[in-house]
């Protein structure tokens, strides 16, 4: 197939590109700026129907990445991003005839701020999700699900991770070396992740598989739950750093948060608090879901284990050996 993939400048979206190129897909890659893959790309805005009109020319196929994630920013610029890039995308590549469109979600869209434990993929919702990044996902995901033309299913990768990562894992070690690493609570919520492979690989399932999945939404994830603190003390390690002992009680970790979005915002500051209210409740709730929906209905299964992912992990993040 010829595939448009947008955000490829990310960790999974590169990924994605990647994979699809190897196994012999002619791939074109959309983003603001160079994405430094090999491949042929358009820099472009997905909110700007011109740029997208000319990277879903002649694809069969698109994987829809490109979003605003973090908490900083204004409503209007998270609907730009999410829910306005969207429907560009949709309408270009209903106009172009493509055949079917992969759109990548989170399962933040269906999250109201109780724990999720062994949850199946429940209906995106705006009006419960939390977070201007979730609820125009949201939003996001409810459009594209029920748009006509072609065949759109929606994933939802847990917690992408792997070498490369900026997000999750970039972030923990940052904070670490820094000494500005703390767990919310007692750090023992179960919480489920995604090394990136298996991501890439669901994303590639659901594009083969999509004409018979369109309209459903599915999460994926490592399929292996473990306590927050196990999770952070693992990437800590990899890095070569210490875990964490610092312990901050939730509603601590949440008044924090809510004073450093307003101090954030007063400033408008592009980068993100140290803390938000958002982040306080990821970190002291669990997250893990049950997957036999979508292992049936992709025909994937997780194939690298968090144990193998951190061994990767660690040996990208190793110094490289001096030679003598």
């Amino acid at each position: 197939m010829r595939v448009l993939v947008t955000g490829a400048r990310g960790m999974l979206g590169g990924a994605v590109a990647r994979a699809l190129a190897a196994r012999g897909d002619d791939v074109v890659v959309m983003q603001r700026t160079p994405s430094g893959l090999d491949l042929p790309e358009v820099l472009g805005d997905v909110a700007d129907p011109a740029a997208v009109r000319t990277a879903v020319a002649g694809a069969d196929a698109v994987v829809h990445l490109a979003a605003r994630v973090g908490v900083t920013g204004t409503w209007a610029q998270f609907v730009r991003a999410n829910v306005t890039g969207t429907a560009t995308v949709l309408d270009a590549a209903r106009a172009a005839g493509v055949e079917r469109v992969v759109h990548v979600s989170s399962p933040s869209v269906a999250h109201s701020g109780r724990s999720l434990v062994g949850a199946p993929a429940e209906p995106a919702d705006p009006d419960r999700a939390h977070g201007s990044y979730a609820r125009s996902k949201a939003v996001a995901e409810r459009l594209a699900l029920s748009a006509p033309g072609p065949a759109v299913v929606a994933i939802r990768p847990h917690l992408v991770w792997g070498p490369g990562d900026t997000q999750l894992v970039g972030r923990i070690v940052e904070r670490a070396r820094s000494g500005r690493l703390a767990l919310v609570g007692s750090g023992s919520v179960l919480v489920d992740t995604t090394y990136v492979d298996n991501a890439v690989d669901a994303l590639v399932a659901a594009l083969d598989r999509a004409p018979a999945l369109t309209g459903r939404a599915f999460v994926v994830s490592n399929g292996e739950p473990r306590p927050i603190a196990e999770l952070v003390a693992r990437i800590c390690a990899a890095a070569g750093l210490s875990a964490p002992t610092l312990r901050v009680p939730y509603p601590v970790a949440w008044t924090a948060g809510a004073v450093a979005e307003s101090v954030w915002s007063v400033l408008r500051r592009a980068d993100d608090p140290p803390m938000t209210r958002f982040l306080a409740e990821q970190l002291s709730t669990a997250h893990w879901f049950d997957l036999r929906e979508a292992v049936t209905a992709l025909g994937w299964r997780p194939v690298v284990s968090l144990d193998e992912g951190f061994e990767r992990l660690a040996a990208a993040l190793r110094p490289p050996t001096r030679s003598a």
